[in-house]
């Protein structure tokens, strides 16, 4: 099963609570939150959320 990252925009000025990322292929190991960029507000104030 392919992995999923949730993540939640932390800007202020973002709209978007969390988006998940779902991965149909390898990813490299040293891939991480901080590579990604809000799909609404294009800002890379990201979070991992844990759950």
């Amino acid at each position: 099963m392919p992995s999923t990252m949730e993540v939640k925009c932390e800007s202020d000025d973002c709209e978007l609570d969390m988006f998940e990322n779902h991965y149909t292929y390898d990813v490299p190991d040293d891939h991480a939150v901080e590579d990604l960029s809000c799909p609404y507000c294009g800002g890379s104030d990201l979070a991992e959320i844990e759950v």
